[in-house]
This record gives structure tokens, sequence and C-alpha cells, in this order.
């Protein structure tokens, strides 16, 4: 299944690395996530909690950062395992300047196996368009500043 899209983020590109490569960062993004921690050689074990359909499951897994040249781009490859099935994959993310803010693009390709695999293409393929789009929801809240509190309306208990 080929993955790809681009999303903003209103941060400079260099913040939005250091966001991407820090693991308590990334896990409070990452829907479903239950743990990311490193690794002694680079990559990182994580836990994520995953849905598609009526099929539900924990997968285990790990995630290695190759071929990085900061703050522009690296290949993440990603393998993970659960008792409903398995997901490996492998994609290309480039983080680009546009005015003030940084484009996050990413291109590349999964497969899911097993159980898991048994709910279709189209089913997978709109759940990990779903949790990416959460995932980038949830990283450009990070760099957003809190909506001013509104006053209150006359009349309106405070």
């Amino acid at each position: 299944m080929k993955i790809e899209g681009s999303y903003p983020i209103p941060a400079p590109r260099d913040a939005v690395w250091q966001w991407l490569f820090n693991p308590d960062s990334l896990a409070r993004t990452l829907p479903g996530c239950e743990k990311l921690e490193p690794n002694g050689d680079g990559s990182f074990r994580g836990s994520l909690k995953v849905g598609i359909a009526a099929i539900k499951g924990t997968y285990a897994g790990r995630l290695q950062i190759l071929d990085a040249v900061p703050p522009e781009r690296y290949r993440l490859k990603m393998e993970g395992q659960g008792k409903k099935g398995f997901i490996k994959g492998e994609a290309l993310v480039t983080l680009a300047d546009n005015a003030g803010a940084t484009i996050v693009t990413y291109s590349g390709e999964a497969q899911v196996g097993g159980l898991m695999a048994s709910v279709g293409q189209r089913l997978i393929q709109g759940a990990v368009k779903q949790n990416l789009k959460q995932f980038f929801d949830s990283l450009a809240k990070q760099f957003t500043p809190e909506s001013p509190p509104r006053p209150s309306e006359p009349g309106s208990p405070s």
C-alpha cells in the first residue's frame, strides 16, 4: 500500500526536526502510542494500540531512522507485530521551509498481514490516513499558541 502526503506545521524547520527526533514528544503525538523508547543502536522500540473496523490490537515494534540529513530529510523504517497481524513499511520524510512554517512531506510503502489485512485495502488505507491526520494535527498544535480566553458576554455567568 502506498502512503503519501504533506502537511504544514506552523513552526521553523529546525524546531519541527527536533520534535520529530524526541521520543517523548513524538510518543505524545502518535495516536495510540503507549510507549516509545530509544534502543542503543539509535532505533526506537515502541508499543501502539491500533484498530481498524472490529479488529483491534496492540503492536510491538521497532522504528529506525536512516540516511538523516538534518533538518531536511530522513528515511523511516518500521516493523510491528501483534496477535492480529503485522505491519512493516518504509517512507521518505522531507521538511521544507515555507514562509516561517514547515511543510512535512512523506512518501512510502507499507505492508499489512495477518487478520488485520483481512479487513481490506480500502479500510486499512482510510485508517492510515486518519491516523496520519491525527498525528500531524497533534504535532501542529504543539507549535500553535493557545487561543486567548474569550471575554464573558454581558449577563453570562463568569
